[in-house]
This record gives structure tokens, sequence and C-alpha cells, in this order.
């Protein structure tokens, strides 16, 4: 019998480094300090802690998949390549004027976070494109004295983003052929090639983001498989904030393409472990360390969204539509002016991390509070050989309660509480205000902390049904692992209904198709219509067949606007913004099964649930299949723990996937 690819996942977060390998039906797993330095070191670490557990030599991996933060960091922090912006002569400033949205409703004085291009790097070519064709030449003289003031501005990567380039890419393409050849060294990202889709803010801020990130990721890239093929790894592949990987140079190319790169790693592996549990319309629940990452799964499809905003800047490009607030396991508990408990978004991150780390943090979190509340175990080392400090956590969290005048137990229990609710909210935003009914869903809680905080967030969400991987811990590494080749392509077209011709549309599809094929030549095509009501500002999208019929597209919007937002109006003229294309080709998605071997120790302990103290059983080590266990309750896996409440009773199931079911 063919025993099947042996896969590894690499995925970097802001307090641990996962690795999960999969050989044949069995599943390893490692998880070390993530190395905010150089995230390579981290990477490297995390491999040779894995393929030794597996016992497995590095040359025979099939692939090496990795999701990482380095450009999601550098965005952030503002740490990318010096910047120069070309843009159509009259509208450099694009990228400050933005659009008439306030960062805060109540604060019209607040502003947002500056360009990434200030004011003396962009530069404006005099010519000019309409959607109809060329209006004014591309000047050779003015492209010549842009290029030259690249050069003496010092610049490391140019954005070029031109006028209507979404319709006619050839101004755009001979000033990047122009750059590369006078400026070899220099980094070039065109808006055509980035975010081909029309909004010439969004479009500009992309292509900004993809040229200021470039430079970064290729040096990490390449030092990343540098040291890859020095220990006979396979050429990691990257994945991209649309749920699917790419070749190292591609990602190199195309920076912007994986700023989510981590978290959607982890809605692939929900939807995945999903499917295997026989629940193919999950909420994916991810709680690590800094974090908390929501996403909804359809029919074992992560949904998409064309547009995100991150640290106040617009990305226009397909990504997994993950909705993320600041309530991790190292989320800091503060009181805010009015004198409330407040949790996040600050971290305190791989270092110094909680105050129970004893690694010189002295702040309180999430964390601190759960390991108070008899949740963790202080006996029991954490992944990566971190031994946990009670009294270092007490001292923190009865510093914060007597500034709340609340004994140790309160504050902890008010922490805990607080963070629930942040994550609720934000699993409301990607359900209940998007017209989408929770309690069909079953909740795949992962990460080091989901499992912890899962079945109380499903109680408020009426949801009867938790999914607890047995490498919940490490689940978007699994993602990883898992995941599909992906190529994106987009094409705004803006047909009134009248010009809804099933052959003019076939047409742009089989044009986009090609195009995503030519990396992909098997892949299989998926085909998304994004459509609005004539005078609207955004759209829907509707995935749907290569040659749509216009009723088709009607029908379709039409229900999915009622769902959406409560009404339709048939009587209203309908518009195809933009057609995106995708081409797919499967990964591996291999048979996972539990460890019958697994060796368990039964325990009690008292632990806090619904402000009782109560005691419960605790049962740490490999659950095997067919395991069973009624809350009040605590199941201590390798890399998290699951709290059963009371209520509540869990099991665990072939493929070793835990379930927790409430009993009504």
């Amino acid at each position: 019998m063919d025993p099947g690819p042996t896969l590894l996942g690499v995925d970097v977060g802001g307090t641990f480094t996962d690795a999960v390998l999969i050989s044949g039906q069995r599943v390893f797993t490692a998880k070390v300090p993530t190395t905010p330095d150089d995230q390579s070191d981290g990477v490297i670490a995390a491999v040779e802690l894995v393929l030794e557990r597996a016992e497995i030599k590095p040359k025979t991996l099939d692939r090496f998949a990795h999701g990482m933060t380095v450009g999601t960091n550098a965005l952030l922090t503002e740490q990318g390549a010096r910047t120069a912006l070309l843009a159509t002569e009259g509208f450099t400033d694009v990228i400050e004027i933005g659009r008439q949205a306030r960062p805060s409703l109540y604060r019209p004085c607040d502003g947002g976070p500056a360009p990434l291009v200030p004011s003396d790097l962009r530069i404006g070519l005099r010519e000019r494109i309409t959607p109809s064709g060329v209006l004014t030449p591309l000047y050779q003289e003015s492209l010549n004295a842009a290029i030259d003031r690249v050069e003496q501005v010092a610049a490391e990567s140019v954005a070029v983003s031109l006028l209507h380039s979404y319709a006619d890419p050839a101004h755009e393409r001979r000033a990047a052929e122009a750059i590369a050849e006078r400026l070899p060294h220099v980094h070039v990202s065109s808006s055509h090639e980035v975010a081909g889709v029309f909004r010439e803010y969004e479009r500009t801020s992309t292509t900004v983001i993809d040229a200021y990130l470039g430079p970064l990721l290729r040096r990490y890239l390449e030092r990343l498989g540098e040291r890859a093929a020095a220990k006979g790894l396979p050429e990691p592949e990257v994945m991209q904030s649309s749920g699917g990987v790419a070749s190292t140079s591609l990602a190199a190319k195309h920076a912007a393409w994986t700023v989510l790169s981590g978290p959607a790693g982890g809605v692939v592996g929900a939807a995945h472990l999903g499917a295997l549990a026989g629940a193919e319309d999950v909420l994916s629940f991810d709680m690590g360390g800094t974090s908390c990452d929501v996403s909804v799964v359809d029919a074992g499809k992560p949904r998409q969204t064309a547009e995100r905003t991150i640290g106040g800047r617009v990305l226009q490009l397909p990504m997994v539509d993950v909705h993320t607030v600041g309530a991790g396991g190292g989320s800091i508990a503060w009181v805010d002016a009015g004198g409330a408990l407040r949790v996040g978004p600050q971290s305190a991150g791989a270092r110094p991390g909680p105050a129970c780390y004893g690694a010189g943090g002295d702040q309180a979190t999430v964390t601190d509070a759960n390991l108070l509340l008899g949740y963790l175990d202080a006996d029991s080392a954490l992944p990566g050989g971190i031994s946990l400090d009670p009294a270092a956590a007490e001292r923190a969290v009865a510093k914060l309660g007597r500034r709340l005048e609340l004994d140790v137990a309160e504050t902890a229990s008010g922490i805990v509480r607080i963070a629930d609710q942040e994550m609720l909210g934000a699993l409301r935003v990607v359900t209940v205000e998007r017209g989408v009914d929770p309690r069909h869903y079953a909740l795949v809680a992962f990460g080091g902390a989901g499992p912890m905080h899962a079945a109380r967030i499903a109680e408020e969400l009426d949801i009867d049904r938790v999914l607890c991987p047995r490498a919940a811990g490490v689940l978007s590494a699994l993602g990883l692992v898992v995941s599909d080749r992906r190529r994106d392509r987009a094409r705004s077209v803006l047909l009134s209904e009248a010009e809804l011709q099933p052959d003019r549309i076939a047409a742009v599809v089989s044009e986009l198709s090609a195009e995503a094929r030519a990396e992909l030549p098997l892949a299989r095509i998926e085909v998304a219509y994004e459509l609005r009501y004539r005078g609207q500002a955004f759209e829907l999208r509707i995935e749907g067949p290569e040659r749509p019929d216009p009723s088709f597209l009607r029908d379709s919007f039409d229900r999915a606007h009622e769902e959406r937002y409560g009404y339709s109006d048939p009587a209203a003229e309908l518009e195809l913004v933009s057609v995106r294309v995708t081409a797919v080709e499967p990964g591996a998605k291999p048979a996972i099964e539990g460890d019958r071997n697994g060796q368990v120790v039964s325990g009690t302990r008292e632990a806090m649930f619904g402000g009782e103290s109560l005691r419960a059983k605790v049962v740490r080590g490999e659950p095997a299949p067919g395991d069973r266990l009624d809350g009040p309750a605590i199941w201590e896996l390798s890399d998290a723990t699951v709290v059963v409440p009371p209520g509540w009773r869990a099991g665990v199931r072939d493929e070793g996937t835990l379930f927790l079911e409430r009993r009504r």
C-alpha cells in the first residue's frame, strides 16, 4: 500500500513557531518560541525538532509549506524598504488623499497612518490612459526624468500605479521595463500585475504595500531557501492570503499577496479537519498568543473577500475573509481612564511573554488568568520547554486587582470574561452582522489557547458542537500541509445589465484562465463575479460557471443581497464590476488517524467554572479514538488544553479530533 507523501508545514506566529509533519497517517508536531529578529532561526529549529520526533530524514520530504508574519510585522511596524511611487501626473497624492472614511467617527481630527511613500518620493509621469483608450502618450523624457529621480533618492523599491492600467497596462509595462533596464537592483511592483482592478486609491495602496515589503520578503525567503537547501529540505512554498500556496519566487515578487499568510493557513486547516469530522460548515476560531482570528467556512470552502484594511492601509486582493482582534493568550490586561478592566490589543508577545513564563514579564495576561483559574497546570511544561510560574502570575494579577479593588480570583475571572467578549464580538462580525446564523455551524477551536475558551464561546452563540483538533496548537501549520496550489487573476469590466452577454463574459474568463493556468496547467478553474445594483459603491461576490447566463447572475445576486442586507431589489439595474478567476491545483489531503497507543494520566484539580470552584477531572496525554469525558473536565494535549465545562461532554473521533457536545 502506498504510504502517501511526507508533508511538512511550518507556521510562524507572534509567540510560537509551529511545525507539523504528516507521514502516512501519522501526525508529528513541534512548537518552539518565535525568533522575531530572524524568523528563519525559529523555522529551522522547529523543522529539526519535528524531524527528530518523526525519525525522518530531510531528503524524504515531498513538500515543505511555510506561513509567516514577515510582511505583516514589517507593515505594522513600518520597517519596509525605501519606496518611490510613479503615478500619472496630477495623481501622485492619491495614497494620501484616500477616501472620505474617517478612522474615528467622533474624533474628526484623527487621521490615518502616514503614507508609506512620503511626498518627496512621489513622482508624476506625463501620460494618461482612459477606460476607452490612450488620451496622452507616455513621453520618454518624462519617464527618463522619473527614473533619474528614483536613482537620486536611492529608492530600494518602486511602485508603478498609473490611471486605468487595469484596462490598458501598456504604459505601466513600459515604465517597469525601463526601470528594470536602468536600475536592475531596484524592485518594481506594477499595479496591473499586483491588483488589476479599478478604484485608483485601493489599487495604488496595494501596489505601494507590495513594493514596500518586496525587498524585505525577498531577502527573508532567499535566506530561508538557502538554509533549507543546506539541511536537505525541499524548496519552501509560501502560503498566500487567499488560502493557497505559491513558489518562493512568486511570493518574493508579490509580497502583498502573503500579508495574511499565517491566518489563512489556520482557516484551511479548520476546513480540512471539519470535513474529516463530517462538518463542512464550520466557524474557524484561532486563539493564539497574540491575537484571535475568526472566519466562516461554507461547504468546506473558506469565505473570500476582495479587500482588507491592515494597520489602517488598504489591500485590494483576494484573501480568506479573516477577522482579527487583539485577544490572545499573551494579551495584556489593563485599566482604562474610566477605571474599567480591558484586555488587549497590546501583547506580551514571545519576549518576555506572560508573567507566568518567568522571563521578565510583569503584566497580567490572559494566560496568567487561565493558570490561576485552574485551566492550566503549573506542573506541566508548555510547548517550547516553557515552565509556568504561578507565583509570578499571582503577583501580576494581584497588582492589577488592587487598582480594581478585586481579589486575585475575581480579577482573573474578569480578564477571561472580557477576553471572551472580545472574541465573541469578532465571531458576531463574520456571522450575525453578515446574515449568517452561527447555530448552524460547528466551532473549530484551535491555537494554543482556543480550546480553553471554546465551550464558553459556543454557549454564547448557542452552538452545540465544538471540534478541537488533536493538533489544535499547531493547526495553522497543518493547514499549510494540506493547502492547494493557487493562482488568482482579476479584471474590472464594468458591464451594465444590458451588456451581460454570455459570450462576452466567457471571453474575459477565458483570458484570465489562461493567465492563471500559466504556472498550473492542470489546475481546475473557479470563477467569481462581483456585482452590484447600479448606484451602489461596493459589490457582492457570486461564484458561478465560466459561461454564466445573465438570469443566473441576477437571481444569485438578489438572493445574496437579501441574505446580507435583509432586502433585494429585482427591479434595479444590475452591474458586473469585476471578474475573478482562480486556478486551483489540489494539494494532498492525507487521511489522519488517532493514536490508539496513546498513554493518558488521570487526576483531578480545582478549577473555576461560572464563578464556582469545582473539582474537575484532568486527563493528560494522547487521547485514543473512542475515549469519552464528561465535564467539568480538562483535557491536556501536547500543544493545547481543552476545557470541558459542566453541561458538556467530550469524545475522540477516529482521526483523533476531540469533539465537545452540549447536553440539553
